[in-house]
Order: C-alpha cells, then sequence, then structure tokens
C-alpha cells in the first residue's frame, strides 16, 4: 500500500485548487422614466402657474386687502394690507407695519415716474394697470391648470407614476425616517432608497402640492368667483366665506411659487442636467 501511494505522482496528491465564484454584476439603480403626460404636464403647468401668479398680482392690485369672512372693504379691518401712506409704501401683516418703499406700495418704474400700486409692473401680467386684460389672462390660463391637473392625475392613476413614484411606503411615515430625510437634505445629501424614485421628504412634498395645494387653488378661485357663487354657493361656504376663500387662494399661491423656487434651486445644485433630461426626454438614474 505504501508502494502504491509512493509511486504516485506528487502533482497528482495535491489537493485541487478551489475556484473562487465569479463576483456578481454590479446592481444597477433603476432607470426611473417618466411617463410622456407627467413631462407634458410639468411644463404646461409651469407656464400656467408663473401666468395665473403674475396675472393674479395684478388683480390683488385692484384691492390689495385681505380679509377673514364673507365681507370685506376698506372700512373692514385686514390682516394683510399693501398700501401707500404719502410717499412711502408699507406691508401689513397683523397690524405690525414695514416699510417697503422701492418695493410695494410705492416705487419706481422704469422710466423713473413714481407709482402707488401694491405690486409693480415687472411682477404682473400686464405691466400697466389693467384689470380687465389681467382677468383675461387669469381665467385663460386657469383652465390649462385646473384640466392640465385632472388628466394628469388620471393617466397616473394608469400608468402607475402615482404608486411606483410617488405613493409612501409604510416605513417611509416613520418620523425617524422623516427626520433622517431632513437632516440629509441639510447635508445636501439626496439619495434615495434602492429602487425608490425619489425619498420620503421628497414623496411629502409632491403629495402635498399635487393632492391639496393645486385642488385648493381650483376650488378656493371657484368659491371667491361672484359668478360660481351665485350659481354655487356652497364652495364659499366650505371656507366660510369668498374672503377667506380668496386669503387662502393668496397664501397658497405664494407657498406655490417658494415651492417652485426650492425645487429649482435643489436641481441646480444636484445633478441638473440629469434631473433635466429626465423631465424631457424621460429617463433619469
Amino acid at each position: 500500500m505504501t508502494d502504491m501511494i509512493a509511486a504516485l505522482d506528487p502533482a497528482e496528491t495535491l489537493p485541487l485548487p478551489v475556484s473562487e465564484p465569479a463576483p456578481a454584476p454590479p446592481v444597477s439603480e433603476p432607470d426611473h422614466q417618466h411617463a410622456v403626460a407627467t413631462r407634458m404636464w410639468h411644463w404646461v403647468n409651469l407656464v400656467a402657474l408663473i401666468t395665473l401668479f403674475m396675472s393674479g398680482l395684478m388683480i390683488f392690485n385692484a384691492h390689495p386687502r385681505l380679509y377673514w369672512g364673507e365681507y370685506g372693504n376698506r372700512d373692514e379691518p385686514a390682516w394683510l394690507a399693501i398700501g401707500q401712506q404719502g410717499q412711502r409704501g408699507y406691508l401689513e401683516i397683523g397690524g405690525a407695519r414695514l416699510d417697503t418703499t422701492g418695493v410695494l406700495g410705492r416705487y419706481s418704474d422704469g422710466e423713473g415716474v413714481m407709482r402707488s400700486r401694491a405690486f409693480p409692473g415687472w411682477a404682473t401680467i400686464p405691466t400697466d394697470y389693467n384689470l380687465a386684460d389681467a382677468r383675461h389672462w387669469h381665467f385663460f390660463f386657469a383652465w390649462f391648470f385646473a384640466f392640465g391637473l385632472l388628466f394628469f392625475i388620471i393617466f397616473s392613476l394608469f400608468n402607475g407614476h402615482i404608486r411606483g413614484m410617488i405613493a409612501m411606503r409604510a416605513a417611509e411615515w416613520h418620523p425617524r425616517a422623516l427626520w433622517r430625510t431632513i437632516v440629509d437634505h441639510a447635508k445636501f445629501d439626496f439619495h434615495t432608497a434602492p429602487g425608490e424614485a425619489y425619498n420620503p421628504l421628497q414623496k411629502l412634498s409632491y403629495i402635498a402640492v399635487i393632492f391639496v395645494m393645486l385642488p385648493l387653488m381650483i376650488v378656493t378661485g371657484l368659491a371667491m368667483s361672484p359668478g360660481t357663487d351665485a350659481a354655487l354657493h356652497f364652495p364659499s361656504m366650505m371656507f366660510g366665506g369668498r374672503q377667506t376663500a380668496r386669503s387662502i387662494h393668496f397664501i397658497i399661491a405664494w407657498s406655490l411659487i417658494g415651492f417652485m423656487v426650492l425645487h429649482f434651486a435643489l436641481v441646480i445644485v444636484h445633478k441638473p442636467l440629469t434631473l433635466l433630461r429626465g423631465m424631457t426626454i424621460g429617463h433619469r438614474r
């Protein structure tokens, strides 16, 4: 037996090398594609919202005071007012008055002429005071705004955009997860969980804008309309009066502009070309 073992080739007695398993292929981040309906609505809604905001400021110039309740006039106390006193412009909120000369209430136009108006011409549509034209601009683009939102929601329910990209998962509602996302954003860290298009804070923002703020703009717009109020009084009754609806309309309009500015700033600091490509040709990684 010993002679047999000795006669064997020494190389044959060595253990066979164990081959290491091949490395797993890298897991690529899913390629989230925005549907055509989403991309179209995004840009149409952007133009409509900016036009509505600027024409709305001109409409506000006709009576630059806001009230709560059903009625409001210059003899009633206003919770917000923009005006001028003498040669000084002011913004008054809740009784506290700020001097805004040169910006609001009293300012110099492009030709050096002093104007007494709540918002300057460069921020309004049209630039010169014209309430009738402002209403035409406002109501025309309101159709694009309202029906664009309706079609976007319908298409998003069918193509899975809401379910796959915006819907919050159960774990994302936890306060700890939300707080961690807020801290990450403060550090300009915008990472998302594997397989997710957006992080919890982004999802909450889009849910608040698409399903709360934009519909409220439409409903409050109907509630403050004299024609709608005469035909259907319940929209204004929902808010406790036309003036309350007007105040909410004004607050949400500025909140949406603030969201747009923040959204644009975050796009600039975080992969602007990638995100722009995602909202134009449809792909983003």
